[in-house]
């Protein structure tokens, strides 16, 4: 049997250990903040040598994620023009495929050939389409010389977990009907959803009958689960959808379905789906001869309903896709939100922890200690659109998006449980150890810290470093120096600025295109936002964790429909 760490152990090494690691994220954070501090007032030049090396680091690093995050919307861009279900009904037979893609190039530049009277942007637009089909036949002529199984997308069944705990039938319908929209067949797709008892009765009664009336007979199943918290389980959406994960367990077994043929996407409920997300996701499955090793992202935007929130949430969220699309062009990604995995794979390790909050992430490091560190996530460069946090007032709004900041980056309580998996496992290279455990300390050291740093720590020396230091030339010369490094970084965010308007989806009719200069006007507010949503919520977090002072249950995120 597969063992993972409880982040609740009863053994008292165990336990210290935990402790010992829980710390370590906190004491730095605060360290680093109060030792700024501090040495600002005793050691002023060290200080402002300090601070202009980190401005320095702040643009390289800025430079390094925008240029990533466009390599990232370029692939997105592609991957939307795609057809995924073409390529997953002929990757069966890939020898004849890539034959038949050769065959296909030969034709487009045949056809360059024969026509003149064509403009030299349409022609420069196929020679990049020649490109791209000529890179995906290579692909393909691999594959068929690899010799390596390629499943039969016919034997592949898609289970789709909606866990719901109060949302109301409208924030779940419009996830559904995207699946149902798909151009994957639905006689194919089980819809799991995975309400709470502790719901109010009549409402969940009244949400699952509506649900299954519109949905009836549109897919291969829809399942339903009513979910009890047990004594050894938090309230939480991991403890939810390990109830629903193992009553389907009952389900495949009863229809004699093959775990290594389910595709399991644990959404969240109100994610609305690319069109062709379930073509490109099995097409990924099936040709890898590492299937059961890997996990499946599209890349989350918050289009639901971005144009109806306001300008602090909308910056918070544009903020998070971007650092996602960078996060998939990178080898060590991490689960997020929506995802997807085989769910042999889920069997194995026995499904999400019972009593830790982070369950998106958490699934991936229980995979990759299972396969001692040979698991990896790969990115399906399609969008999943998600509702970004909106509620009755503006303030509210704002208070629920410090909530809803604060729970993602109580994924630091993950830090610890990974330690203890990895550092005993001898399959896995030191190195690989070292770097898991720094790249998860210095994400969130960075995320907690940083904006702090850039914006408000900056001028400590000039304030506390005395008469003596504020007649050095260092002094003179520090705002200046700093505000001609940060000018700098600030191209990163106008960059921001115009991937967000690429990316942004339709106006509705009820908004004049006055609100696109709300958009636009609303990036003037980050360095606002940076410190208040951004770097507090983390603190908040990592001070949680280092006290001992944990969160009970899992908070909801509050959604309405505007």
């Amino acid at each position: 049997m597969f063992s993972f760490p409880d982040p609740k152990t009863k053994d008292p090494k165990e336990h210290r250990v935990q402790r010992i690691l829980e710390i370590i994220p906190g004491v730095l954070a605060w360290s680093t903040l109060i030792g700024v501090v501090t040495l600002s007032f005793l050691k002023p030049i060290w200080m402002a040598v300090f601070i202009i090396m980190f401005d320095i680091y702040w643009i390289c690093r800025t430079i390094f994620i925008t240029y990533y995050s466009i390599k990232a919307y370029r692939r997105l861009k592609k991957g939307k023009t795609v057809d995924w279900w073409e390529r997953c009904q002929n990757i069966e037979h890939p020898k004849e495929y890539a034959e038949n893609l050769a065959k296909k190039i030969e034709q487009m530049k045949e056809s360059l050939r024969e026509i003149k009277v064509v403009s030299f942007f349409e022609r420069r637009k196929v020679r990049k389409e020649i490109r791209f089909i000529k890179k995906y036949q290579k692909e393909v002529q691999k594959i068929a010389d690899s010799g390596h199984e390629i499943l039969d997308w016919r034997k592949i069944v898609h289970v789709v977990l909606l866990p719901t705990a109060n949302e109301g039938a409208e924030i779940i319908e419009p996830a559904i009907q995207a699946v149902a929209d798909s151009n994957f067949p639905n006689h194919q797709i089980v819809i799991l959803l995975a309400t709470e008892e502790r719901e109010n009765q009549e409402n969940r009664l009244k949400k699952v009958e509506y649900l299954q009336n519109k949905f009836k007979g549109v897919f291969r199943d829809f399942l339903v689960t009513t979910h009890e918290v047990a004594d050894n389980e938090m309230k939480c959406k991991a403890s939810n959808a390990a109830y629903a994960a193992r009553k389907l367990m009952i389900y495949l077994d009863e229809k004699g379905i093959d775990y290594k043929n389910v595709l399991f996407s644990n959404f969240d409920c109100d994610s609305v789906c690319h069109p062709q997300y379930f073509a490109a996701l099995t097409h990924a499955f099936i040709i890898d001869p590492k299937r059961l090793q890997r996990s499946y992202q599209p890349l989350p935007v918050y289009h639901n309903n971005l144009w109806d929130t306001n300008a602090f949430v909308r910056v918070i969220v544009t903020g998070s896709s971007f650092w996602h699309m960078f996060q998939s062009t990178r080898t060590q990604m991490v689960t997020f939100s929506s995802h997807s995995e085989p769910f042999d794979t889920l069997v194995k390790v026995n499904f999400w922890p019972l009593n830790m909050i982070s369950e998106d992430s958490i699934i991936y490091w229980k995979c990759y200690s299972y396969y001692h560190g040979d698991y990896k996530v790969r990115p399906i460069y399609l969008p999943i659109s998600l509702d970004a946090v909106l509620a009755e007032t503006y303030w509210k709004t704002i208070k629920n998006q410090y909530k809803q900041k604060r729970r993602w980056a109580y994924g630091i309580e993950n830090f610890p449980v990974i330690m203890r998996a990895l550092w005993p496992d001898k399959k896995i290279s030191l190195s690989k150890k070292i770097g898991v455990g720094f790249e998860m300390l210095e994400g969130h050291h960075s995320w907690a810290t940083s904006a702090f740093i850039l914006a408000l720590l900056g001028w400590l020396p000039l304030i506390l470093g005395g008469s003596e230091f504020n007649q050095s030339n260092i002094a003179h010369n520090l705002p200046a120096i700093t505000r001609s490094l940060m000018t700098l970084a600030t191209a990163g965010l106008v960059i921001s600025m115009f991937l967000n308007f690429f990316l942004l989806p339709p106006r509705p009719a009820k908004y004049s295109r006055k609100r696109y200069a709300y958009m636009f006007f609303q990036w003037f507010l980050a360095p606002i936002i940076a410190p208040t949503l951004g770097a507090i919520p983390a603190i908040d977090s990592q001070t949680r964790v280092m006290l001992g002072k944990y969160f009970g249950e899992f908070w909801v995120t509050e959604k309405i429909k505007k």
